[in-house]
C-alpha cells in the first residue's frame, strides 16, 4: 500500500510558483493597461508613466521651498 504522509514543497518550488505568479500578475496588469490606452485613443505600445500625478518623476529636480524661481 501506499505511504499515508504528504510530501511537503520544498522552499525553490514555492519560490519558483511565486515568482511565476508574480510575472503572471504583471503581465496581466500590462495587458489591461494596453487595453485602456487603446480605447482612448492612445499609442497602446508607449511607455507607462507609473508616478502619481503631482508626483516627480525619478530624476526631477524640485526646487527648494521658499526659494524664488530664477529668471535667466
Amino acid at each position: 500500500m501506499g505511504s499515508s504522509s504528504k510530501r511537503q514543497t520544498t522552499m525553490a518550488k514555492m519560490a519558483r510558483e511565486r515568482r511565476l505568479q508574480e510575472k503572471r500578475e504583471r503581465k496581466a496588469e500590462k495587458k489591461e493597461a494596453r487595453k485602456l490606452a487603446a480605447a482612448q485613443g492612445l499609442d497602446p505600445d508607449a511607455p507607462i508613466d507609473e508616478t502619481a500625478p503631482g508626483e516627480p518623476a525619478e530624476g526631477d529636480v524640485m526646487p527648494e521651498a521658499g526659494s524664488e524661481p530664477q529668471a535667466s
